[in-house]
């Protein structure tokens, strides 16, 4: 049997990057899974690959700052899933800008995915688990959230949100027998750095279009940046029953970046 045997998962932000290596290993280990995303034909394709290796899984729309899209998705998976046991708040994106060039449109951007989109999902996926008095809530942080880079301070500040967020909902849950925990990768080799990296080039924060990652990641003490699925052990681990005794906490999975 799989770790997350039957098992209903929804993760956010899953057609790509970690978000995908998530589903496709949680649905590996028996759970089903709602791989949701803003691109459907992302969610799409990754359901695909996970029926053609025997696992159960459905694809998700919808935006998480927006409450209505959230809800629709969340009834869909739950009329076909049965339930709701773990949701993994995972979308978020991060558009650099110098300190003293962030616009109020980049801040409220990003704060409303990273950090609105996280307290709107938990708040619909939690009226899915208090009925059944059990449930868990794991959300994406990053070592954003424990320290602050100028080129990222929107991102920075939405991800601090994040692991106040996760501690709020871990007292506010707790009663419930809902647990809420978060894990902070640093430089993960994803979709999302290959545009950070232009990104940075632009901004004169990298000194080649396609270096900002080793740059910013020098000081990693495994020496390179994490692939996604160096992050699937923790995945695992957050949602199955190993960690029913652990909430409100932040794990750090950034191979030795920032120490804490």
């Amino acid at each position: 049997m799989g770790r997350v045997s039957g098992k209903a998962i929804i993760v956010t932000g899953s057609g790509s990057g970690i978000g995908k290596g998530f589903v496709k290993i949680l649905a590996a280990e028996g759970a089903k899974v709602g791989v949701m995303d803003l691109n459907r034909s992302a969610a799409d394709a990754v359901v695909a690959e996970i029926a053609a290796s025997g696992g159960q899984a459905i694809a998700l729309t919808g935006d998480v700052s927006k409450r209505d899209q959230v809800q629709a998705a969340f009834k869909t998976f739950v009329e076909w899933a049965g339930r709701l046991d773990v949701l993994f708040n995972n979308a978020g994106f991060n558009k650099p800008m110098p300190l003293l060039e962030v616009t109020e449109e980049n801040w409220n951007a990003i704060m409303n995915v990273n950090g609105l989109g996280v307290l709107i999902c938990t708040q619909e996926g939690a009226k899915y688990m208090i009925p059944n008095k059990s449930g868990k809530i794991i959300n994406t942080a990053s070592i954003a959230g424990r320290q602050g880079y100028p080129a990222f301070t929107p991102y920075c500040a939405s991800k601090f949100a994040v692991n106040a967020i996760t501690q709020a909902t871990a007292r506010e849950l707790a009663k419930y027998d809902i647990t809420c925990n978060s894990f902070a990768p640093g430089v993960v080799d994803t979709p999302l750095w290959t545009a950070l990296n232009q990104d940075l080039f632009d901004i004169g924060e990298a000194k080649e279009p396609d270096s900002a990652m080793n740059e910013f990641g020098a000081g990693i003490l495994k020496g390179r940046a994490a692939l996604p699925e160096d992050l699937q052990g923790m995945a695992l681990f957050l949602a199955s029953k190993d960690s029913d005794y652990m909430t409100g906490q932040t794990i750090m999975i950034d191979g030795g970046m920032v120490l804490v």
